[in-house]
């Protein structure tokens, strides 16, 4: 089996926060956001958060967060970098 790999369309945004060291890791709604936002910082990254926008963001289908939109659901993506003052990691993991 062949597979395709498919390359998103970044925004100019996006491309700004790369450049600044940010990882793209996740583009999710609440309660799940808040919860992935606590469990990175809480492993010693810093968090950023961009709102959602499906029409600038250009990655193909949105049925889903359109979906959640109608009911009132906010989504965001999560960006993620190591700090500068990371703990050491546990020499157990």
């Amino acid at each position: 089996m062949r597979v395709i790999p498919i390359k998103g369309v970044r925004g100019e945004r996006e491309a700004e926060l790369l450049k600044e060291g940010w990882i793209k890791q996740t583009t999710i709604g609440e309660p799940r956001l808040s919860e992935v936002v606590e469990n990175y910082k809480t492993l010693g990254y810093e968090v950023h958060v961009e709102e959602f926008r499906d029409q600038a963001n250009g990655d193909g289908c949105t049925t889903c967060f359109d979906a959640g939109k109608e009911m009132g659901q906010v989504y965001g993506t999560v960006y993620i970098r190591k700090r500068g003052d990371t703990p050491q990691q546990d020499e157990l993991f």
